[in-house]
């Protein structure tokens, strides 16, 4: 599940999760059928609205083993709303549904760290880099140090700890519209610290923050890019980055 936002303006990520897992072997499809995970409109209250947005996805992804997607923030709607907007809908048939294909639904480290059973991808990124936890991949999903652990076994990194890493960065869907001056000032504070690393790289495994962050940054004129996860581990040293 590549994501609205990746699809709309990150396609590199949704391409180096393919790269990266048919490099490790595993078969890789993309059900052209996919949209969105509905999360935009269970958190601004638009249940019934969410309803054939989550029909579609059990229907387009019933027939697959699991569901990989470079987002905790996606992942999180599917295991932990889904069942939600199955249940406003009162129609037994969706809740069995969501029941098969929201569990099988995992945010890329925990696919590769739980299922394949790997913490050495073999990437090659040669760069510093500092890694930022989203708030849904650390808080609802709990991925823990699933991320740190791959970023760790890539050749040529150097991974630096990222002072107060698990303060949200401040984007939050629709927060960051609704609440913009709240939302600029963590964003502030977050890049601020990113920048005290001094590393060259920010990563992290939702590209909503990494856009909110990478906007902060740019008007700070900072030397420090944004790289998605997927995007690093899919790296090699034969097609450096």
């Amino acid at each position: 599940m590549v994501t609205c936002i990746n699809d709309a303006l990150y396609a590199r990520t949704g391409q180096a999760v393919v790269t990266l897992l048919r490099r490790l072997g595993v078969d890789v499809a993309f059900p052209e059928r996919q949209t969105c995970c509905a999360q935009p409109m269970v958190n601004t209250g638009y249940l019934t609205a969410a309803v054939p947005v989550v029909r579609n996805y059990v229907d387009t992804f019933a027939d697959y083993d699991y569901v990989v997607t470079p987002s905790g923030s996606c992942a999180g709607s599917v295991r932990h709303q889904h069942d939600l907007v199955a249940r406003r809908s009162g129609d037994p048939g969706l809740r069995r549904a969501v029941a098969e294909t929201s569990p099988r639904t995992l945010e890329l480290s925990e696919f590769l760290v739980d299922v394949l059973g790997v913490t050495d991808v073999g990437a090659y990124y040669p760069h510093t880099v500092t890694y930022h936890p989203t708030c849904h991949s650390l808080r609802m999903l709990g991925v823990g140090d699933r991320p740190r652990m791959l970023l760790e076994n890539v050749r040529g990194l150097t991974l630096l700890d990222l002072p107060g890493a698990e303060e949200c960065c401040g984007f939050g869907g629709t927060f960051a519209v609704k609440n913009a001056d709240t939302s600029i000032a963590m964003g502030v504070d977050k890049a601020r610290r990113v920048c005290d690393t001094g590393a060259e790289v920010l990563v992290a495994g939702d590209n909503s923050c990494l856009t909110h962050l990478g906007g902060v940054l740019t008007r700070q004129r900072a030397a420090v890019r944004t790289v998605h996860l997927a995007e690093i581990l899919a790296s090699t040293e034969e097609g450096r980055s």
